[in-house]
């Protein structure tokens, strides 16, 4: 299940990085994530996939339910990736903190590029790895490619993700920020 854990960490840090342009509209934003890369990863999703599909309905709701509190869904069929919700506030735009996967995580980001950024980072927790590039559609849009490795197991793993980041709403309804620790 540690890699159930890497793949947690990567959809945070692919919220987190995609949230770093400095014209996003703070409220609602939507991340569509596809994971995949390696044998492990697409086995480790399709094992996600098909637990939920073995679930009873009453199950199952629960399960949901219980994402969509946290904001986030997994979609369906083969590579159906996650999907999260995060609530930007203004002041968390104003100072660039955004949320980060929780764990000693170094990240450092390039100056932008016209409307692209790179991006690199190292955690502990998991102990993670990885590059990768955000474009600005707009203010309201972005596109991202990320690669990983991850060592869950003790043998390095391979990941890659696609992202998209969508604005939603100025309102944020039930999705709560994210606290982002004091430094």
């Amino acid at each position: 299940m540690k890699l159930v854990h890497f793949l947690a960490a990567a959809l945070l840090a692919a919220c987190s990085l995609g949230a770093s342009a400095q014209s996003m509209k703070p409220g609602l934003w939507e991340i569509s994530n596809k994971m995949g890369g390696s044998p492990e990863m697409d086995q480790a999703m399709a094992q996600m996939q098909s637990q939920m599909a073995s679930m009873s309905p009453e199950q199952r709701k629960m399960m949901q339910e219980m994402m969509a509190r946290n904001g986030v869904s997994m979609g369906a069929g083969a590579g159906g990736g996650m999907t999260a919700k995060v609530c930007m506030t203004k002041e968390m735009v104003d100072r660039k903190e955004f949320p980060q996967q929780q764990g000693d995580c170094k990240q450092t980001v390039s100056p932008m590029t016209g409307n692209t950024m790179k991006f690199s980072f190292v955690c502990t927790q998991p102990p993670s790895s990885g590059d990768g590039q955000v474009t600005f559609v707009s203010s309201e849009a972005y596109t991202m490619r990320m690669n990983a490795t991850s060592s869950p197991r003790g043998k390095p793993e391979k990941m890659t993700m696609d992202s998209t980041g969508k604005f939603v709403s100025a309102d944020c309804g039930a999705i709560k920020p994210i606290a982002i620790p004091k430094k």
